[in-house]
C-alpha cells in the first residue's frame, strides 16, 4: 500500500479512535460502546463495504473517463485547489440534501435508504450503515464530476478524508454544544434528531446545516430524542445480518411495508412543541 493511501487511512482511524473514546467521556447519551448492530456497522459497512465500493467505484470511473474522454476537458484543472474542493463540497452537499429529501418521500428510494435508519441507537460507527445501493449510487454522482471536469486528484484524497471525519462526527453520541455554528455546519445536534423516532422530514443536511435552515426543514428543540432508528413494522422486521439487509430492500411492497420515512414516522410523531431554534 502507498503512502497516498496509508496517510488517509491513518487520518480516519485516528478520527475513529477519538470519536470513540470522547463518547466514553462526553456522551450525549448513556449507552453501551457494543451496541446492538455494531460489529455489523464497524466490520461489514465500514470496512468490507467500503473497501469493496471504493475499487468498484474508481473503476467505473476511470472506465468512463476512458470512453468519454471528458478530464482531457480539463475544465476546473485551472481552477486554485481550494476553490475545486469548495466548489465539489458545496455542490455534492446541495445534490445530497435534495436527493436525501426524496429519499423519504418515495417509497423505492426509502427502500434503500431505511438501513440507514435502523440503527436503534446513534453513535461514530451507525453513519456507515447504509445500503450498497445507496453508497453506490451517491458516491459515483460524487467522485466522477472530481475526475471527468479534470480536478486535481488531491480533491478525490481530500474530500474522502471530508466524508469519513464528517460522517463520523454527525453520527456520533458526544455531547456537543456548537451554537451558531450549528445554522452554518451541521453537527450532531442536528442530525441525531434526523435519526429520531419522535419526527419526520427534518434535518436533512450532510456537512452544511444551512440548506435545512434556507429550505425549512431544520428542527433543534431544546429536549432529547426519546429514541432512534424504525417505528411500527419496519423497526421489528428488520434483519440485524448484514446480507439480509441488502435483501431486505427488495421484498414485496404491501399494505404495511409500502411506506415512506415520512408515513411511517406521521403514525409515531409524538415531537416536542418547545423548538428552541424554529426552522425559518
Amino acid at each position: 500500500m502507498t503512502a497516498g493511501r496509508l496517510i488517509p487511512l491513518g487520518i480516519i482511524c485516528s478520527t475513529a479512535v477519538f470519536y470513540a473514546v470522547v463518547e466514553r467521556r462526553r456522551p450525549y447519551n448513556r449507552q453501551p460502546f457494543f451496541r446492538e448492530g455494531f460489529f455489523t456497522d464497524f466490520f461489514w459497512y465500514t470496512i468490507v463495504q467500503s473497501f469493496v465500493l471504493g475499487f468498484a467505484i474508481t473503476g467505473f470511473v476511470q472506465w468512463l473517463d476512458g470512453v468519454t474522454g471528458l478530464s482531457r476537458l480539463q475544465w476546473v484543472t485551472t481552477w486554485p485547489l481550494w476553490l475545486q474542493m469548495l466548489f465539489f463540497l458545496l455542490v455534492h452537499d446541495f445534490y445530497i440534501y435534495w436527493f436525501h429529501r426524496w429519499q423519504h418521500s418515495n417509497k423505492y428510494l426509502w427502500r434503500v435508504h431505511e438501513a440507514h435508519h435502523s440503527v436503534k441507537e446513534v453513535d461514530w460507527v451507525a453513519g456507515s450503515r447504509s445500503h450498497v445501493l445507496e453508497i453506490a449510487i451517491n458516491q459515483t454522482v460524487e467522485f466522477a464530476p472530481i475526475v471527468l471536469l479534470g480536478a486535481s486528484p488531491f480533491v478525490w484524497v481530500f474530500k474522502g478524508i471530508i466524508d469519513a471525519v464528517w460522517g463520523m462526527y454527525i453520527h456520533s453520541n458526544i455531547n456537543v454544544r456548537s451554537g451558531w455554528l450549528q445554522r452554518i455546519i451541521n453537527g450532531p445536534e442536528m442530525h441525531r434528531w434526523h435519526h429520531a423516532v419522535d419526527v419526520m422530514d427534518t434535518n436533512f443536511a450532510t456537512k452544511f446545516a444551512f440548506w435545512d435552515w434556507i429550505f425549512g426543514t431544520a428542527y433543534l428543540p431544546s429536549s432529547k430524542p426519546s429514541g432512534y432508528g424504525l417505528v411500527g413494522g419496519e423497526r421489528s422486521r428488520f434483519p440485524g445480518n448484514y446480507f439480509l439487509q441488502q435483501v431486505f430492500a427488495f421484498r414485496r411492497f404491501d399494505n404495511e411495508s409500502a411506506t415512506t420515512g415520512r408515513e411511517s414516522r406521521a403514525h409515531h410523531e409524538t415531537a416536542p412543541d418547545d423548538k428552541s431554534l424554529p426552522a425559518t
